[in-house]
């Protein structure tokens, strides 16, 4: 089966810009035997007979063939992903204001992940890991911070959040 995403032209589904996108909206599976380059569109990869036919049964719109394999255009398109038309690919919507795409298009924090997780003993009575997440509020009122995180052991109300100081955790 061919997949295929119809495109809309949206304002930045983010809010971080005013720029304007293809956002997807839906994706499609159409047959692998629809007529494409003198074939059919098995082994027709992004070919424009598959967009085409789209349009025509569709009754209109932008639409792009997508991997679900990802062997072609980066990703597998998702519903509110962004199809880029210069690099002809899908990707991730952004997902916080402060992160900026890397050499690969895929979306990164401006402070490297944090690099330890648990306590480091998982086989102890106690083990606990860190439930983390990124925090754009704080990385923008402190650019120095951003990624936090609780203890999936943490019974407190309300929970210790600990904050990422580049090689630990610390409590707030």
């Amino acid at each position: 089966m061919a997949h295929f995403a119809e495109l809309k032209s949206k304002t930045d589904p983010t809010g971080f810009t005013s720029d304007t996108h293809l956002v997807v909206e839906r994706v499609a599976v159409i047959a692998n035997d629809i007529p494409a380059n003198g074939g059919t569109l098995l082994g027709n990869d992004m070919h424009v007979d598959g967009e085409t036919w789209c349009i025509n049964f569709f009754k209109g719109g932008t639409w792009k063939q997508t991997s679900y394999n990802h062997n072609f255009r980066k990703a597998y398109a998702g519903k509110g992903m962004v199809y880029d038309s210069v690099k002809d690919k899908f990707i991730a919507a952004q997902p916080f204001a402060s992160w900026t795409l890397d050499s690969n298009d895929d979306w990164q924090a401006p402070i490297a992940d944090p690099t330890v997780t648990d306590d480091g003993d998982p086989s102890g009575e106690d083990h606990y890991w860190y439930i983390i997440r990124w925090n754009d509020t704080k990385h923008q009122a402190d650019n120095t911070h951003g990624w936090e995180a609780i203890r999936s052991n943490d019974t407190s109300d309300p929970k210790t959040i600990y904050d990422w100081n580049g090689s630990s955790w610390v409590s707030e």
